[in-house]
């Protein structure tokens, strides 16, 4: 339960936000609510991270996700559609669907778009075109974007677990900085 004069920020993801293979609390979005708590900002984190969730499985479930109050409503899906080799004009409309719906019940609520890049062996044009999703969405309904969720962690062996997708404890400091960039602007 949140308190009421705390303010909810949502984040609506897929494993990276779910910190997939590691402790919750060692995963971005439990260092960004360490990181609020410490500096005693009145927000309470949800976690709505889902490993494996596409862009259409977050339009199935963005309705109940808004049973709860939403101020900032951080946007991280598309990584599964891009592996899986989905249209980017699918994943696209499912995305711009999500973020309807939460203007549609909290006009007031300010939304971040994490932008995510889709590996290259599905060639330049669809790489291209996924790049450009996000980007395009923020244009569109004033949001803000974090340019790329995993800059400087993707493709770095290291700084992923042995799956090459997924970040390290390590990694997710990297991802948390590049998310706080944006996020801490809205506070």
């Amino acid at each position: 339960t949140v308190e009421k004069d705390k303010k909810t920020i949502v984040f609506f993801g897929n494993s990276l936000s779910a910190a997939y293979g590691i402790e919750a609390t060692q995963g971005f979005v439990g260092l960004t609510a360490k990181r609020i708590d410490s500096l005693g900002l009145p927000y309470e984190i949800v976690n709505a991270g889902l490993s494996g969730e596409t862009t259409a499985g977050g339009k199935t479930r963005i309705e109940w996700i808004l049973r709860q109050p939403v101020d900032i409503f951080i946007l991280e899906l598309g990584g599964n559609d891009a592996l899986r080799g989905i249209d980017p004009e699918d994943s696209y409309k499912n995305l711009k669907f999500i973020v309807e719906k939460v203007k549609e019940k909290y006009p007031s609520a300010k939304i971040v778009l994490a932008g995510m890049e889709a590996p290259p062996n599905l060639g330049p044009e669809f790489t291209s075109k996924f790049r450009q999703m996000y980007p395009k969405l923020a244009k569109e309904y004033n949001a803000s974007l974090i340019p790329f969720l995993l800059e400087g962690v993707g493709g770095i062996p290291e700084l992923n677990l042995p799956d090459g997708i997924h970040p390290t404890p390590k990694g997710h400091q990297i991802v948390a900085k590049n998310v706080w960039a944006v996020l801490e602007n809205l506070l």
